[in-house]
């Protein structure tokens, strides 16, 4: 994957992080917004977009596994 895909791919996490809290799920997303990267901040190294995408990823995913009870869709 390339920098500009890992971006695209960031941003889009970060629209579902926003749509989670619209929605009301609400998580303490402290490890990825301590990483201080911002799909917006194209300057920062890819392995710092990738890293900002693998933690965010898991928090969503957490939230998901909370929400619908371990269910599988």
């Amino acid at each position: 994957m390339n920098k500009h895909e890992m971006v695209y791919l960031h941003m889009l996490l970060t629209q579902l992080k926003k749509y989670f809290e619209e929605q009301g799920l609400t998580h303490d997303f402290s490890k990825y917004n301590d990483l201080g990267i911002s799909p917006f901040q194209m300057r920062q190294s890819k392995e710092e977009h990738k890293q900002a995408i693998f933690v965010l990823a898991e928090e969503l995913s957490l939230i998901a596994k909370n929400r619908l009870g371990g269910m599988i869709l």
